[in-house]
């Protein structure tokens, strides 16, 4: 029974579950959290205090012993804003990776309001319904919109709680300047996804991250004398009445609230003015608190990666598929072709498996690849695979890691002329045991498009024979057509083939 660890970096807190797959199901096995305050001064200066980086190096020391203890197979560690934004994040990744070997990776907004979205659906706890996902954390705060289980819409705004009181709250209590200035802010970034929201027709709002869990606590404390005691929401009247009275109270007061905490006590304040905002602004009726989050949809899609079976494997299937037709309509990819593309790679794929010895994962990777790899003639034809490269890279692609997207550029990069090499920026940039497998992954993509040249299907079957020291291509052309272009692209990479698997490759047309 495998056994995943999701480590969740971010502005306020870090986070760490570990759970164990078992019968297709994710069962935690231990958690951890301790504030940080890692973002604390990142979103004034820009950077890092070595302050909080110490606290947090000590803190994922502690969690990586943790996952020793319990034997973990795969370790994902992810940061979010407070390294988005720092200048100098380079240095605190180096010093988590001496103190504990990992490799973190940052992460943008929109892959974190995917991965919080896969956490609560995956869970099976939100219905078909629209449905609106917040998750406020230190630095930012990411909606996501989902219907029927699928992201209808996404954004991320930078309207966390660490951020918006190192930026506008320096007195306690706050001053009534203070508040205005604040207000004026959240009421700015707010605005523009309201329309968006209300046309969503929202009936359930889901907010995650410790923020939400102080506010419904607090909600909790104060009806406890009303006849509303015991509801699971926080509707928003009692919003409006939260924000108000924290806003009131010296930071010392708002600490012996039950639910807040010492340390949550002092930017809760922020996080309660968003919340009001979003209700009024939105026309939302409430909100009720979810315990799951980021560190959760990145277990999911851990599982997922190991048993395509599960029900987050389908939820991401669905999603990058939706996601890869999203970027071919956007850059005006020829659809038709982009899919001809693909089937011929992965019969090929499976072809010569015997031969090249990919893992499974490499399959969807190089499926993606020829649905994409026409994206860069949309900046330009004079460099179209370089552009290519840079678009599937920074691209959000959803669904795919960085890394992942990565590889993918990298086998839709060559389809020129030139050939991988291990000064190219694009395998530079991959971990050093992907690249051989890139490079098996780039002659199949090349092969699938030679049998498309044309654009013309002239090409209706190949026959794939494999023997000792060579592999042989036969194609069955279409009725009445030629696949002259076909075989002479086919053979160019001939040499190629022998470079990268070792045998000879023929060709013949039946």
């Amino acid at each position: 029974m495998p056994t995943f660890a999701a480590v969740d970096i971010g502005s306020n807190s870090v986070r760490l579950k570990i759970a164990r797959l078992q019968g297709h199901r994710l069962r935690s096995i231990h958690e951890d959290r301790e504030v940080t305050r890692l973002g604390e001064g990142v979103f004034r200066s820009g950077f890092l205090t070595p302050d909080s980086m110490a606290e947090t190096v000590k803190v994922l020391r502690r969690f990586h012993r943790a996952t020793q203890q319990v034997a973990t197979d795969t370790v994902r560690v992810v940061a979010t804003s407070a390294l988005r934004d720092a200048r100098n994040s380079q240095a605190f990744l180096e010093w988590v990776r001496s103190a504990t070997g990992w490799r973190v990776e940052i992460i943008s907004g929109l892959e974190e309001a995917r991965l919080i979205h896969l956490g609560l659906v995956s869970s099976g706890r939100v219905d078909s319904s629209p449905t609106l996902m917040i998750d406020l954390g230190g630095g930012s705060c990411e909606l996501t919109v989902s219907r029927s289980g699928q992201i209808h819409d996404t954004v991320s705004l930078p309207l966390g709680a660490v951020r918006l009181t190192d930026e506008f709250l320096g007195h306690d209590p706050p001053r009534k300047g203070e508040l205005k200035r604040l207000s004026g802010f959240i009421a700015r970034e707010v605005g523009r996804i309201t329309s968006r929201i209300v046309a969503a027709r929202v009936k359930n709002v889901i907010a995650t991250s410790g923020t939400a869990a102080a506010l419904a606590a607090t909600a909790a404390h104060l009806r406890k004398n009303s006849s509303s005691r015991g509801r699971p929401a926080v509707s928003r009247a009692e919003m409006s009445r939260i924000a108000k009275r924290l806003a009131r109270l010296p930071v010392a007061e708002r600490r012996k609230i039950e639910g807040i905490g010492p340390r949550r006590a002092e930017i809760i304040v922020a996080g309660a003015m968003v919340y009001y905002e979003l209700m009024d602004r939105c026309r939302l009726k409430g909100f009720r608190f979810s315990p799951l989050g980021l560190r959760d949809g990145i277990l999911a899609q851990m599982a997922a990666e190991y048993d395509h079976s599960t029900r987050s494997g389908r939820q991401i299937e669905s999603e990058r598929w939706e996601s890869i037709t999203r970027a071919v309509t956007h850059y005006r990819v020829d659809r038709k072709h982009a899919l001809d593309v693909r089937d011929a790679a992965v019969f090929l794929f499976t072809a010569l498996r015997r031969v090249h010895r990919l893992p499974p994962e490499y399959r969807q990777w190089i499926s993606a690849a020829a649905m994409l790899y026409e994206v860069g003639d949309y900046v330009n034809r004079t460099g179209r695979h370089r552009h290519t490269h840079y678009i599937i890279s920074n691209s959000e692609i959803l669904g795919y890691t960085p890394q992942q997207r990565r590889i993918i550029a990298a086998i839709a990069r060559y389809l020129g002329k030139s050939r991988p090499t291990v000064e190219d920026g694009p395998m530079k940039a991959l971990d050093p045991a992907e690249r051989a497998g890139v490079q098996k992954a780039i002659l199949i993509l090349r092969l699938a498009r030679s049998l498309n040249l044309g654009r013309s299907r002239a090409v209706q079957k190949v026959r794939v024979a494999l023997r000792a020291a060579d592999v042989r291509l036969t194609l069955v052309p279409r009725r009445r057509m030629g696949v002259d272009l076909e075989l002479w692209a086919i053979e160019k990479d001939c040499a190629y083939f022998r470079e990268v698997l070792g045998r000879e490759l023929s060709t013949a047309v039946s």
